[in-house]
């Protein structure tokens, strides 16, 4: 069952359904004891950072993002079919960006996420699974 709502909560991440996926994954993470609960957690955390981002919140990013990415580190460069290399690369990229930007600038950078527009400096992470 953890593998099945595992990959759910990756699904959800990747069509940026935030919250449900911090809901699911979080289900996993309560009941994890092992090595795992860290990198439940860590995803998790990501997630909510992003949740925030788009919802103009840009402290609750940074402050999550930066969580989230501490705990996965550890797990470098695959855990669990996750290539958790490439989705902290995009993650901190992410957050090194919010880190240089004004705070105020939320709205319109929650709003070009939002878009289909590309923005090379600016991308929310993705979860690239492996086979």
């Amino acid at each position: 069952m953890i593998a099945e709502n595992f990959l759910e909560g990756i699904k959800q991440f990747n069509q940026q359904e935030f919250y449900a996926c911090h809901d699911t994954l979080e289900s996993i993470w309560i009941k994890t004891i092992d090595l795992d609960k860290h990198f439940y957690q860590g995803i998790l955390q990501i997630s909510v950072g992003c949740y925030h981002l788009i919802n103009n919140n840009w402290h609750g990013a940074v402050t999550l993002l930066g969580e989230g990415i501490r705990k996965l580190r550890k797990y470098q460069p695959n855990y669990k079919n996750v290539n958790v290399s490439q989705f902290l690369e995009e993650s901190e990229n992410l957050l090194t960006y919010l880190h240089g930007v004004s705070p105020d600038s939320i709205t319109e950078i929650s709003m070009l996420l939002k878009s289909d527009a590309k923005h090379s400096l600016c991308k929310l992470p993705y979860i690239i699974m492996l086979s």
